[in-house]
């Protein structure tokens, strides 16, 4: 057989239309019994995506001896799958299909959670939809819910069947009726795909060490460590506290199993084309359960190349993009979210309409609290004059917290076009957010925290870190103000930065750190706990009471919210960052065919002072209005903003 990887594209395009005209007959006979009307729509799909779909695959795997086999039980897996998705779907993917940046608009806001510790299981999330109504979102991300080992599961990233619903949370039917109840009530579903690796008691992994051929080279199996060494010559630990090295020996077995994560997390061997093959079965399972988003978990990791670190190779962007037409042509509505939490130039490879049209955006939300901390933008403003930009069909999705720790993730480049040391900055900012540094008002704990060389990363609610939790701890009025200013000042940057604001449930009422995990020996030795408490529904229910933490915190959200969706200036993701000669205020343009909108934020305790033709240079004229203030503002003099203020200035 020819090596499909050596031919020319045109060759390649020549042969994919070869294979598709001896497929697609055997396919309409294969699936004769379904209504004309969604065969037509299928074979339509597939015509048009199949030369793209064979050219990804042909680079991965065009030299294998199957490889045309592969690809016609890969159509037929995609087939059942469209003809077994509901009609509600397939008027959502028509939709979609003829709206494809429905979810650039300005009334985007999401928000993310456990199902168990938010509401306890499926049923009674079912019960806080209105809640959610009443937050404004329109996209709900459930953190992992499928089946996985008892005990210690990696907060459910240690996936043991991905077409079964964990027990405890309920049932396959139950999401399918929740992610439809959603979708009525005007909230897209997001769920996590991960795809690089599964638990070790999925049933690949029980056939693996039951010594099947098959399904051990659905992972990576060495017998002594003789690869496993030289593939460390170039790997980088992930856990290097907990679980030094990316290898766990099976003395059941007596082989060494690539493990980048945990022991129990398995890598999948995506050199096997019959991986993907069950990937792309399992992805389009959960897309007809009915989520709309999958956010791609660790997908920088999926594949191994010997001499490389096996991160964000040449091929785990084919395999995404690959992963990305099978969807276009089974379930067209489903979107793709990055989850590169890598370096800043990696994580924008990873955008794009035919790999991930969405993206976490890491470097903001690093930036955001490097400002914080040291009360300057310059590195913030720096990154993102250049760093935002993305294809104009993709969007970010803004955060300053998730259920992840935080990673200093910028540029040490960035930092030193400014004079700033990024080894000895990075301490720094690990000092800071654990409350070791003098004047520091955050309480962080330190993640995966290495002694030999001073890395670490942070753990922490939005509350603890912005300084609320100090400020109760010793009833201080003032510190209580500055620790409000602050969540208020981050939510309204990511609220009007460009993309999808992200909403960390609980951190909208000031939830605090919940050291408590430290008595449970399953996550006693993981930190990130300490940010994931089961959400108080008596102190959410506080939220209407302005005179309370909650009451303040969420209703100042929840003004932002109704003025960010009536404001289509924030439609989109461009964003144009300015530099107003003031290295305490963080400025940016947001404009479209709607108009021109100026956003100015302070990073201090103290007032600052916008010169005011910096002001007319970057608005519209003498004339703004304040929208968050709601207040006038001239520019023929200076602006004045207080502590932590952020203004929206509009023209007129």
């Amino acid at each position: 057989m020819t090596d499909l990887r050596t031919l020319e594209p045109l060759q390649i395009e020549r042969e994919a239309g070869r294979t598709l005209d001896r497929l697609l007959p055997r396919l309409a006979e294969a699936f004769a019994a379904q209504p004309t009307d969604h065969w037509s729509e299928f074979r339509d799909r597939l015509v048009f995506y199949f030369p793209e779909l064979f050219a990804r695959l042909a680079v991965l795997y065009g030299h294998h001896y199957d490889f045309f086999y592969q690809i016609e039980q890969l159509l037929v897996e995609m087939g059942r799958s469209w003809f077994a998705r509901s009609a509600e779907l397939k008027i959502l993917d028509r939709e979609r299909t003829g709206n494809p940046h429905w979810f650039q608009s300005q009334k985007m806001l999401a928000a993310v959670y456990y199902v168990d510790l938010l509401a306890g299981d499926l049923t009674g999330l079912r019960a806080k939809i209105p809640y959610f109504q009443e937050l404004g979102l329109t996209y709900l991300h459930l953190m992992p819910l499928f089946a996985v080992p008892a005990g210690e599961n990696d907060g459910g990233y240690a996936i043991s069947d991905y077409r079964t619903v964990d027990p405890r949370l309920g049932s396959m039917e139950q999401l399918t009726a929740l992610a439809s109840e959603l979708r009525q009530a005007g909230i897209s579903l997001c769920l996590d795909f991960v795809f690089n690796h599964t638990s070790d008691e999925h049933t690949w992994a029980l056939k693996a060490l039951a010594g099947d051929p098959e399904y051990r080279n659905y992972y990576f199996f060495f017998p002594d460590r003789k690869m496993p060494d030289r593939y460390e010559q170039h790997l980088r630990e992930i856990f290097p506290d907990a679980r030094p090295g990316s290898f766990t020996y099976r003395h059941d077995v007596g082989h060494w199993v690539w493990t980048t994560f945990n022991s129990f997390q398995w890598d999948l061997n995506y050199a096997n084309p019959e991986v993907f093959r069950a990937m792309a079965g399992e992805m389009l399972f959960i897309a007809n359960a009915g989520a709309e988003i999958l956010r791609l978990d660790a997908l920088a990791f999926t594949w191994k190349q010997l001499g490389t670190d096996c991160e964000n190779l040449p091929q785990a962007h084919t395999l995404v993009q690959a992963f990305n037409l099978v969807a276009r042509i089974a379930a067209p509505s489903l979107l793709f979210k990055s989850e590169a939490i890598v370096h800043p130039d990696e994580v924008n490879k990873y955008i794009g309409r035919d790999e991930c049209q969405l993206s976490y955006n890491p470097l903001l939300m690093a930036l955001l609290w490097n400002s914080l901390a040291t009360r300057e933008i310059r590195l913030l403003r720096h990154s993102m004059s250049y760093r935002h930009q993305i294809p104009a069909d993709c969007a970010w999705v803004n955060y300053v917290r998730v259920h992840d720790d935080i990673g200093w993730t910028f540029d040490d480049g960035d930092a030193a076009a400014l004079r700033i040391n990024g080894f000895d900055h990075r301490r720094f900012l690990n000092a800071f957010y654990t409350g070791r540094f003098p004047g520091s008002f955050a309480r962080g704990l330190p993640f995966q925290e290495n002694p030999r060389t001073g890395d670490a990363r942070i753990s922490g609610t939005l509350a603890s870190l912005t300084g609320l939790e100090e400020a109760l701890q010793r009833n201080d009025s003032q510190l209580f103000d500055l620790a409000i200013r602050r969540i208020h000042l981050l939510y309204a940057i990511i609220f009007s930065t460009g993309g999808i604001p992200l909403i960390y449930l609980g951190d909208e009422v000031g939830a605090l750190n919940d050291y408590s995990y430290r008595n449970d020996p399953a996550k006693a030795e993981d930190s990130r706990w300490v940010h994931r408490p089961v959400i108080d529904w008596e102190q959410v229910a506080r939220r209407q009471d302005r005179t309370t933490v909650e009451g303040r915190i969420f209703g100042e959200l929840h003004r932002l919210t109704a003025l960010r969706q009536s404001t289509p200036i924030l439609a989109g993701h461009e964003m144009e960052v300015v530099y107003l000669e003031n290295d305490h205020i963080f400025a940016f343009v947001r404009a479209n065919k709607a108009g021109r909108l100026l956003v100015v934020a302070n990073f201090t305790e103290q007032v600052q002072t916008v010169d005011a033709n910096s002001l007319r240079l970057h608005g519209l004229g003498y004339d703004f209005h304040d929208l968050i203030s709601d207040q006038p503002v001239n520019s023929q003099t200076d602006l004045y903003l207080g502590s932590y203020q952020v203004m929206w200035l509009a023209a007129g």
